[in-house]
């Protein structure tokens, strides 16, 4: 009795060859196989290998990358065997966004290190006005105080609210007539407890970017503003 063909398009597709592959990923060669590169098929690893003809290959034929080998060893790791990194959270974090292997990028941001950086520190700063202008203007009043000097100064005023801002608008009238240079932050409905939160963010960010700073409460001479805590601080910058 002979059986009735099954139509081409309805026949199962064969299954794809499992190859080893090298990948060479800014310098440093790794080696692996294209189901770990196709585990996530809307990754770039995954697309890379889809579009192979017209993908970047160095002088031996291996996939290259220009991205830094050192931080692909966990990316591949997770590849393997889904283990989430616990070091270098944050450039891992950057890889793995750049490589869009979302499950990675959702792991990485619920770590206590991802979490603090991306949605508690991002929120609080979120509640300071202009925050990254603010930023840059003290770092160029910095680099101008900074021709001749081993160190400049910058002085940085928190506002809290509107009142206190009215309330600080003498002192800074003050220090600027003094050719001081004074960078305000607010205001931004915080409470002043949060000073030192706000202060710490700043230097991070400062120190981010390759600077040497320091900061302290700014001390006036004059006894009617001798007592603005929580208010004034200068940041110290050393250039050499």
């Amino acid at each position: 009795m002979s059986s009735t063909p099954t139509p081409r398009n309805m026949r199962p597709s064969p299954p794809s060859v499992c190859t080893v592959v090298e990948l060479n990923v800014g310098g440093q060669i790794f080696t692996t196989t294209t189901d770990t590169l196709r585990k996530y098929p809307g990754s770039r690893l995954a697309e890379m290998l889809s579009s192979s003809a017209t993908a970047c290959k160095d002088a031996e034929g291996r996939f290259f990358i220009d991205r830094p080998g050192t931080y692909f060893h966990p990316i591949l790791d997770y590849l393997r065997s889904g283990r989430v990194p616990t070091q270098d959270i944050s450039e891992v974090y950057r890889e793995a966004q750049f490589y869009d292997i979302q499950p990675l990028v959702k792991l990485l941001e619920d770590t206590p290190q991802m979490f603090g950086e991306q949605v508690s520190r991002k929120q609080f700063l979120l509640q300071v006005p202009n925050y990254s202008e603010n930023l840059e203007l003290l770092l160029r009043l910095a680099r101008a105080e900074a021709v001749g000097r081993r160190l400049s100064k910058v002085v940085v005023c928190l506002l809290y609210n509107e009142e206190h801002a009215a309330w600080c608008a003498a002192p800074i009238y003050s220090l600027e007539s003094k050719k001081m240079s004074v960078v305000k932050f607010g205001p931004c409905n915080l409470d002043y407890y949060y000073a030192l939160d706000l202060l710490s963010c700043l230097q991070k960010d400062i120190k981010a970017q390759g600077y040497q700073v320091s900061y302290n409460a700014f001390q006036f001479t004059e006894a009617v503003w001798a007592k603005m805590d929580h208010s004034f601080y200068i940041f110290t910058f050393t250039w050499w």
